[in-house]
């Protein structure tokens, strides 16, 4: 069968693995956090794997809501609906509460803390999407990976927005439902990541780096979607995939050998699943991923580093999750409701059906 034979929009398993994958950026993270570096051989996939699945698969879904609907400005409505409320309430959430936690459990002066600029200057630098601003006055400090800052992780927000703004510029000229915009995207991707040096942990990582390996995954994703009818999906494909990803690990960049088939792994998988328990409507990947890391460097304040890697990891999850809930219930939940609320305001806004029938819908698709 192909892709888009199984693939059931509304009976899918992306969501769980979106959550797997930012609990798969948890167990990254939990090495540097506790000062500690994972087996060369796994290095690079482990690294990366999280957030390049994420890419992929955002790849493959914001591709096709720009196809189901397009238009501009219920698509950026969406976008930013889903993005912006829990990552502004995130940074307050990180200034004004962990951050304070965390240099009370080190004998520092909360109230001074609070007094001071500090944890307003952090969100109001940040408020774009680039984290320019990574410590709250002294914090963290006195911890393994204290240069990260509180949101190591918030990296790539501004990259998975760039490519939302790509597809609606593709949309508005009338590129993003051709077929080959995709692959040569891919292409060009891919060629220009081996004109650079790999990422590499740790290491500073350019901008064109950074292009380069969201504009692979992202790619990788689309043209899933675009080929969706000629794409088979099986079993048995999807373990020849696995077994690519984690041996192109051992390459500089496995992402130029292993970008598609990662692709594929992640989203072939997760439409060939149709469990009704792994069908989640409740969508904690996006509150897990922002919020993991500043509540891991919180747990290393605590004095958490001792443990292993793995069992630093376990730990963060399970803390890490009711911040989640709280993002999703309290406001993605919420906002992403104002979409519908925007579309149906959209939609009364469209005239009545004149009496030779027609009816002027400019603007309301």
């Amino acid at each position: 069968m192909k892709l888009a034979q199984v693939f059931d929009p509304r009976n899918n398993a992306l969501n769980a693995f979106r959550l797997a994958l930012a609990a798969e950026v948890i167990l990254w993270h939990s090495f540097p956090v506790t000062g500690r570096m994972p087996p060369e051989a796994v290095l690079q996939v482990l690294f990366s794997v999280g957030v390049d699945g994420f890419f992929a698969i955002s790849g493959f879904l914001i591709t096709r809501s720009w196809l189901t609907n397009p238009n501009i400005r219920e698509y950026l409505m969406a976008r930013a609906l889903r993005i912006l409320p829990g990552f502004y309430v995130c940074l307050a959430v990180t200034a004004f509460v962990i951050a304070p936690i965390a240099l009370a459990a080190q004998g520092g002066s909360v109230s001074k803390l609070l007094t001071s600029s500090a944890p307003i200057e952090y969100i109001v630098k940040n408020l774009g999407l680039i984290p320019l601003q990574r410590v709250i006055g002294e914090t963290p400090h006195g911890v393994p990976d204290a240069a990260a800052g509180w949101n190591a992780s918030l990296w790539s927000l501004i990259w998975e927005v760039a490519c939302y703004l790509i597809v609606a510029l593709l949309g508005v000229v009338g590129l993003a439902s051709k077929k080959w915009i995709s692959p040569v995207f891919l292409v060009l991707a891919t060629a220009g990541a081996m004109l650079f040096p790999p990422l590499t942990y740790p290491g500073v990582w350019t901008i064109p780096q950074l292009i380069m390996r969201t504009g692979i995954m992202f790619a990788a994703g689309a043209l899933m979607y675009h080929w969706r009818d000629v794409i088979p999906a099986r079993w048995s494909i999807v373990a020849v995939c696995v077994v690519i990803v984690f041996a192109a690990g051992l390459l500089p960049d496995y992402r130029v050998v292993a970008g598609l088939p990662l692709a594929y792994a992640v989203i072939v998988s997760g439409a060939l699943i149709r469990n009704k328990r792994m069908n989640l409507r409740t969508d904690l990947s996006y509150g897990v991923y922002i919020y993991a890391f500043p509540v891991q460097q919180l747990l290393a304040t605590f004095g958490l580093i001792f443990l292993s890697p793995i069992l630093f990891f376990v730990i963060s999850t399970v803390v890490t999750l009711p911040f989640a809930a709280m993002s999703w219930f309290v406001v993605e939940k919420r906002a992403m409701a104002l979409k519908a609320r925007f579309k149906r305001k959209a939609q009364m806004r469209v005239p009545e059906p004149s009496p030779a029938g027609d009816v002027n819908v400019t603007g309301s698709q």
